[in-house]
């Protein structure tokens, strides 16, 4: 009977995905489309949870089958992101006129992913203390206890073991090796990597003109190539959003919400605080936060169901460009560097609410030296955080190790780890856009036209 109950799932996901095809035929708007999908795996995953349950056979198997959908989109995302993410750094500098202060651009950016970063564990350590946040009032079940033991494994196995080996192993030694993703670094080796070829290649734009001009035509090629290739994969976000929400709603733990219910809050009351933060700062800019919120929405939302900043990564850059008239250069780089520097959700408020919930079980007092000491190590270990699932993982091993706290307690909030993620992943993209429209307001290069209209472009399209 359970086989029948799992091919009328499948059917309705089916009838589901094929009434988003018609709508895409019938050109109803990219946004609706997304926005609508979302709604749709919401509703269709609660039924399945509530009719069947989380662990039942017939929600694991109608939930493996949707999967291939949900999954195989979020691989695509993934495939593309490091040839995105080389190429569009690479492109950026061609793009970039050779009397133009590059470092400046670079600066800026710079100093938008770091200090948020730094004011996003303050938050975190402040709501941590009002919420009385402590691990050891957490009853360790057989998931907590099997996720401790693997995050211990993984520390042991890392081959820095040292803050300073660990900003070395930021460095590109074998950027092939790299460029497969093998490392926990890899995203932030490439990024540096592709500044090297992209100052190499001003250089040589400058004192050999033809091969230059000849460089960027062929750069400008791949770049085109690459995007095509976005392209063609962000038109499947609806439906990979769909086949998302509902293996989400479906599978969530509700009973572990419930009883981690304090904390589940006060990572999202940071979260949210944080991102007025990002607001206000934008306000300071002179730069009209309604209007930013409007335009930068969809994206957000897909890196709230995805849970990976790294595929939304392609959103992330054509809503800069394309609705908030940030330049492509200033773009590409923000969006680029965000996804290993400064992530203000995965490596700045997570680690630092998780290493004041841990230091009590390791008996270490909370006072202003441990606090300052906190925030300098969360803003040097937010170098290098993959943008991909298992960032904040990564951030808070560098963390605690760094203070000498228990390296395993990184997963006392495993039952409700893919609720806060989805919260983090949003603030890390929007933090990046936030540095993005910053720096292009701070050096006069933001199309207000294109920020002030209400003509929303498709991001879906080729541009």
């Amino acid at each position: 009977m359970s086989t029948l109950y799992i091919i009328i799932n499948i059917i309705i996901f089916i009838l589901a995905l094929l009434g988003l095809a018609i709508m895409a035929k019938k050109h109803v708007k990219f946004p609706k489309r997304v926005f609508l999908a979302l709604g749709l795996g919401i509703i269709l995953g609660l039924i399945l949870h509530l009719i069947y349950g989380a662990d039942s056979n017939v929600t694991t198997q109608t939930t493996e089958w949707i999967s291939i959908v949900g999954n195989g989109y979020i691989a695509l995302l993934q495939m593309i992101v490091i040839p995105l993410v080389f190429v569009s750094i690479v492109a950026a500098f061609t793009k970039i006129e050779i009397g133009e202060k590059f470092a400046k651009v670079g600066s800026y950016i710079f100093m938008f992913l770091i200090g948020t970063v730094a004011i996003a564990a303050i938050v975190g350590i402040v709501y941590a203390l009002i919420f009385g946040l402590d691990a050891s009032s957490i009853d360790l079940g057989q998931a907590e206890n099997a996720r401790s033991s693997e995050i211990a494994n993984t520390a042991r196995e890392m081959t820095a073991t040292t803050l300073p080996a660990q900003i070395l192993e930021l460095l590109p030694a074998n950027p092939f090796l790299d460029f497969t993703g093998a490392r926990a670094t890899s995203t932030i080796a490439v990024v540096i990597f592709a500044a090297f070829i992209g100052f190499a290649y001003l250089r040589v734009a400058r004192k050999q003109p033809e091969n230059g001009h000849l460089l960027k035509r062929g750069i400008d090629a791949v770049y085109a190539l690459v995007m095509a290739i976005v392209t063609f994969v962000l038109r499947l976000t609806p439906y990979g959003i769909l086949a998302i929400m509902i293996n989400t709603m479906a599978t969530s733990d509700f009973a572990a919400i419930w009883t981690l219910g304090k904390f589940v809050i006060a990572s999202y009351a940071a979260l949210i605080t944080m991102y007025v933060i990002h607001l206000i700062i934008l306000s300071a800019l002179r730069i009209n936060p309604i209007q930013y919120m409007k335009k930068t929405a969809e994206v957000i939302i897909f890196a709230f169901t995805s849970r990976s900043s790294a595929g939304a990564l392609p959103l992330n850059i054509q809503t800069q460009t394309n609705r908030l008239g940030v330049p492509q250069s200033i773009a590409n780089f923000s969006g680029s560097f965000g996804l290993s520097i400064g992530q203000n959700g995965c490596a700045g408020i997570y680690p630092a609410m998780l290493a004041i919930m841990v230091a009590p079980v390791a008996g270490v007092e909370i006072n202003l030296q441990f606090i300052l000491t906190l925030i300098v190590v969360v803003v040097l270990s937010s170098f290098g955080v993959a943008g991909v699932g298992g960032g904040a993982t990564f951030a808070s091993i560098l963390v605690l190790s760094a203070l000498n706290l228990p390296v395993g307690l990184a997963g006392v909030l495993i039952s409700v780890e893919p609720l806060i993620d989805m919260g983090r992943t949003a603030l890390n993209v929007n933090d990046s856009i936030v540095a993005g429209t910053g720096t292009a307001r701070l050096t006069k290069q933001l199309d207000d036209e294109t920020f002030k209209s209400n003509d929303y472009n498709e991001l879906a399209s080729q541009h």
